[in-house]
């Protein structure tokens, strides 16, 4: 078996070009623009959980496709010193507007959800997320705004929401300072 390429942007690519798909055309299948397709390709952007899990989708493959870079036997136990810093092949740790993502599944290749330590900046983006699946998110420090739909919820240390991703869902900083979540997500495939 060929070792993946490096990031995240070649390995989707190298799945795009597997199955001689154009930009233009994971582009029209994914919803996105071609230049949002090309940044990503090159590493200039990183996409967020709900970008990944659509270009996930179209290519045929699980969200964690695209981080895997080695593999672990059952069970997979991530120590919190080992999810700071860890140095893959590609970022351990990568930061896509204002959302800092850990992930904590890399390495179980049979699984079927992903797991992540994400830090959340009051900065962060504000768009608007839907995806096939669920969610289940747990608040570590700081307070989380959680948009679900039409409805807000706030959500403080210890708080859980676990939802429909389906339903357009925004996860954000809330009261101007930072905070941080463990968040698992289920997408099919």
């Amino acid at each position: 078996m060929t070792t993946p390429p490096a990031t995240i942007g070649s390995r989707i690519r190298a799945f795009r070009e597997r199955l001689q798909l154009t930009p233009a055309d994971l582009a029209r299948q994914t919803g996105f623009d071609e230049p949002l397709i090309a940044a990503i390709e090159s590493d200039i952007v990183y996409p967020s959980i709900g970008t990944l899990a659509r270009l996930a989708r179209a290519l045929g493959q699980r969200l964690g496709t695209f981080m895997d870079d080695q593999f672990h036997a059952d069970p997979l136990i991530v120590r919190a010193e080992q999810r700071q810093g860890a140095a893959p092949t590609h970022k351990a740790e990568t930061v896509a507007d204002g959302f800092s993502y850990s992930p904590l599944s890399r390495g179980k290749t049979d699984r079927h959800m992903e797991a992540f330590y994400i830090e959340i900046t009051p900065e962060a983006g504000e768009l608007l997320s839907s995806h096939e699946g669920e969610e289940f998110i747990v608040v570590v420090s700081g307070e989380i705004e959680l948009t679900y739909g039409d409805t807000r919820h706030i959500l403080n240390p210890g708080d859980s929401a676990h939802y429909n991703s389906v339903v357009h869902h925004l996860v954000k900083a809330h009261g101007g300072q930072p905070a941080a979540i463990y968040a698992v997500v289920f997408i099919p495939y």
